[in-house]
């Protein structure tokens, strides 16, 4: 009877299912303070990647019930103009109305599967600025400073509450001072013209629980985060974070995503970026739970690029994979990475594995060691942006996944990640002291992996990069697996003076069988970098180190690894 409502019925279909999902997202981000005051850190853990998945599988119904409400309109291009228009008006005055628009976009792609982005009828371009709105009542609490910086942390410690005791509080409240007054006003910044705001949403991770501040001014912008931890005798404040380097570090694109109660998503996001200016839109979003909407942001992102630069796609520098093509827009800070259609030998992975290793990246623990790519389908680019050679390469490693018009290029499938400094390159013209840093942070990741079960593989260093806050990061999945699921062996002693002279093993070799003993031969080829390795991270080519890690893990225990660097906590400044 009422056909014309057809598109309005639809639209309200997505918007109520949009709706169901932020709610379940908001409880989920809710559950992570009872599970902080309760000890519970696997389900905390199970919680950050249930909200992972839920987002796929809520997109997957919605789309299923909107092709069945549309029946034979399902594909009329007029229908989807008029479903994008309700939606557009239904939410222009909501307070996560970009959230939404995301929301709409995935399920508008899953039930046009094979198209690439539709600016008419999807929400390619902001439809207003990426803030919804400013909300009537501050999102962060706001302390005058008087120089009293006891009476300052009490008060800011006082809004926090949870159902748990504290170990000492007023021992943490002067370790605060103490660190603030060492930082700050021995600086001879003038505290006057400044105001303390920290965010009223505890920002929550693993074991973790985080305040994030700001000293703030019109002019001037200091960040500073309190790390909580709650050990079996109460909760206590681990560390002052005032460093830039350290407060970027915990939003770092290569951790997992904070569980935080958010109601206006692109005011956390603007807060955040006042003191996190080198990192994009979408980083944020990802950072505070909102990957989805990160990737939109991206992109919007990288049209707007695209518009103002004019410089070709080229070959990525670095040694060529052999499971992964991988190009570059110099002017743009990312990598574009499309599987080959076959891969060079000895590889024998397959293309599903490498995509489910991706896949078990984006729902593990990063702990700050694994970059978190953005999966694209059918992504179209300019023809003649493609250098020959790299157009050369694509239709020779992937011809598959190209289709060539006369002005555009379409890519089938492709990952997208923040551009790195391979590790081989970066110690080619690094000082002594600045290779002596990365190879044994290079160490710091093969354990920090190995913490939270996994392990790489390939670990040669053309596999790791450097990135801007010189941090070595593991880029290359496709051997990636759990660490419990390896064999770690010693090589058997020969029986005889034929097996000891041979030229292949004399002994059997499984496909999961791992001999750290064999590490040295090829993990670093300078010696001089191969002598540093040894001393600082030896263990890792004993046998011992990994199988005592395993247990570890098979007995379900969390190992403690901390997204800041020791000499920050205060047990190791203050004893």
């Amino acid at each position: 009877m009422f056909e014309k409502l057809l598109p309005y019925d639809a639209a309200h279909k997505i918007l109520v299912a949009y709706h169901n999902y932020y709610y379940l997202f908001k409880r989920i981000t809710k559950r992570a303070s009872i599970r902080f005051e309760q000890r519970d850190w696997h389900g905390i853990q199970s919680d950050a990647k249930e909200r992972n998945t839920f987002y796929r599988d809520a997109v997957g119904t919605t789309t299923q019930q909107v092709l069945e409400l549309l029946g034979d309109k399902a594909t009329d291009d007029q229908v989807w103009k008029a479903i994008k228009e309700y939606f557009t008006n239904e939410t222009k005055n909501a307070n996560t109305r970009n959230i939404a628009e995301t929301f709409y976009n995935s399920v508008y792609r899953h039930s046009h599967i094979g198209l690439s982005a539709d600016v008419h009828n999807m929400f390619v371009h902001a439809t207003a600025t990426y803030r919804e709105f400013k909300s009537t009542e501050p999102i962060f609490h706001s302390l005058s400073i008087d120089g009293d910086w006891t009476f300052l942390f009490r008060s800011i410690l006082k809004r926090y509450r949870f159902d748990a005791p504290w170990q000492d509080l007023p021992h943490d409240i002067d370790q605060l001072a103490m660190h603030f007054v060492d930082h700050f006003v021995s600086r001879d910044i003038q505290m006057e013209h400044f105001q303390v705001q920290t965010l009223k949403a505890v920002f929550f991770r693993n074991k973790g629980a985080y305040i994030v501040g700001r000293l703030y001014s019109p002019g001037e912008v200091f960040p500073f985060v309190i790390p909580l931890l709650h050990h079996e005798d109460g909760i206590f404040v681990d560390s002052l974070l005032v460093d830039d380097l350290d407060v970027s570090s915990i939003f770092s694109y290569n951790r997992s995503y904070f569980l935080v109660d958010v109601d206006i998503a692109s005011e956390m996001v603007d807060f955040l970026k006042s003191f996190l200016p080198s990192k994009s839109l979408g980083e944020l979003y990802n950072s505070i739970g909102f990957e989805k909407h990160g990737k939109t942001v991206f992109y919007r992102d990288f049209l707007r690029h695209l518009a103002r630069s004019s410089d070709k796609y080229v070959i990525a520098p670095g040694i060529k994979g052999m499971v992964m093509h991988v190009f570059t827009l110099p002017s743009y800070n990312v990598v574009f990475k499309i599987i080959k259609d076959r891969f060079s030998p000895p590889k024998q992975v397959t293309q599903a594995e490498v995509k489910r290793a991706y896949e078990l990246v984006n729902q593990h623990d990063r702990v700050g060691r694994m970059t978190d790519p953005y999966e694209f389908a059918n992504l179209v680019f300019e023809r003649a942006r493609f250098s020959h050679e790299l157009l050369e390469e694509l239709l020779r490693d992937a011809p598959s996944k190209v289709k060539l018009t006369e002005k555009e290029i379409e890519i089938s499938h492709l990952y997208v990640e923040k551009k790195m400094t391979p590790l081989n390159l970066y110690l080619e013209d690094a000082t002594k002291d600045e290779a002596t840093m990365v190879i044994n942070d290079y160490g710091k990741a093969i354990k920090e992996l190995a913490a939270v079960n996994i392990f790489p593989g390939d670990m040669l260093l053309k596999n790791f990069g450097v990135t801007r806050l010189k941090r070595v990061v593991f880029y290359d999945y496709d051997e990636i697996g759990f660490l419990t699921d390896y064999n770690f062996r010693m090589i058997p002693e020969p029986r005889n003076e034929y097996e000891e002279m041979s030229a292949e093993p004399y002994y059997h070799v499984a496909s999961n069988d791992i001999f750290p003993e064999e590490f040295p031969r090829f993990l670093i080829g300078n010696p001089t970098l191969r002598d540093v390795f040894f001393r600082l991270h030896g263990n890792l080519y004993r046998i011992k180190f990994w199988r005592n890690m395993q247990q570890r893990l098979h007995r379900k225990e969390i190992i403690d690894v901390y997204p800041y660097r020791d000499e920050s906590r205060f047990e190791y400044l203050y004893g």
